[in-house]
């Protein structure tokens, strides 16, 4: 094993590590993003009774959060001062819109990308370092192409995550905009029905609400928390509902009939893409049809015919 090799195998190695160490910490950050370790181990020596200083708190925390944590984030820190504001700020919003998985902030993000480029691309490097199937200049190609499939595949994930949410809120809402609609002319206000959608589900749309009627409770505006909720969400039928809701408000309209009005609209929406997908489907069809069914009929139901004809033209000759 050469030098070059070596060299090879501690990069990819490394940047593996990078990889896990980067989940490791959105994990760690989505189970205790809410509570300080410091003081939660300050709480805990208290509770004992036992006197002791600062530094022997610190120490007794686990070396992932004194040590890897702290060099995660300042990589993050790092990164975010050699990216335009305008970069961080997409990708807060893209991230806000994905639901924020992993519980990770967009300068974490960014440097995720160069961890996945590496990753991709050296294991691909290390696989065809063994080969002698491809020349050196194909070899260099998949590389270069599994390096950039690498720095974009966050940015994928996002996507898909984005979509999906999406997805999931558009199905949900004509179900929760009906039990808003009866909790609201059973007597209950606005506020009120949002906490019994909250109590209801457990899915996007839920979780979204559920994060207004809080802010709410913070002493923020209902219109602001709803306008911001819609921004959260990015889609049309949140905004134009939230729109409603604030217009009926200003105007004094009755809210009841504003929320059975939205529901009949979302429940029309829903029937209309469902529409539109069962008319997409023969189109999508075609590609596994010509690929998978169309050569297997062919093969069973000429494949006879063929045996046949070969019988007669060896008789013939």
């Amino acid at each position: 094993m050469n030098a070059i090799t070596i060299i090879i195998i501690l990069i990819v190695v490394g940047a593996l590590a990078g990889a896990v160490l980067l989940i490791v910490t959105g994990i760690k950050r989505a189970k205790g993003q809410d509570e300080d370790p410091l003081a939660a181990r300050l709480a805990e020596f208290s509770q004992r009774g036992d006197v002791v200083s600062l530094e022997q708190i610190e120490l007794s925390q686990p070396f992932m959060d004194r040590v890897i944590l702290p060099i995660v984030h300042r990589l993050g820190e790092m990164s975010s001062r050699f990216t335009p504001q305008h970069v961080l700020e997409q990708t807060r919003k893209k991230l806000e819109l994905a639901g924020n998985p992993g519980r990770i902030d967009a300068s974490t993000f960014m440097v995720l990308h160069f961890v996945m480029a590496g990753v991709f691309g050296g294991l691909v490097l290390l696989l065809s370092l063994g080969s002698k199937t491809f020349t050196l200049p194909v070899k260099m190609l998949l590389v270069l192409v599994f390096t950039l499939l690498g720095y974009f595949f966050p940015d994928l994930y996002l996507k898909s995550k984005i979509d999906s949410r999406q997805k999931q809120v558009r199905k949900a809402m004509p179900d929760a905009l009906d039990l808003l609609t009866i909790c609201v002319e059973a007597g209950l206000g606005f506020d009120a029905a949002l906490a019994k959608v909250n109590e209801k589900w457990d899915n996007e749309l839920s979780m979204a609400l559920g994060r207004v009627i809080r802010e709410i409770q913070l002493g923020k505006l209902r219109r602001d928390a709803l306008r911001d909720m819609a921004e959260r969400l990015g889609i049309a039928e949140m905004t134009s509902f939230v729109a409603a809701v604030i217009q009926s408000e200003m105007l004094g309209v009755s809210m009841a009939k504003v929320l059975r009005i939205q529901s009949d609209q979302m429940r029309v929406k829903r029937r209309q893409r469902a529409e539109e997908e069962a008319h997409k489907a023969p189109i999508k069809m075609i590609i596994p049809l010509g690929i998978f069914v169309f050569p297997s009929l062919m093969i069973v139901l000429l494949t006879p015919a063929g045996l046949k004809l070969w019988r007669s033209l060896s008789s013939l000759i």
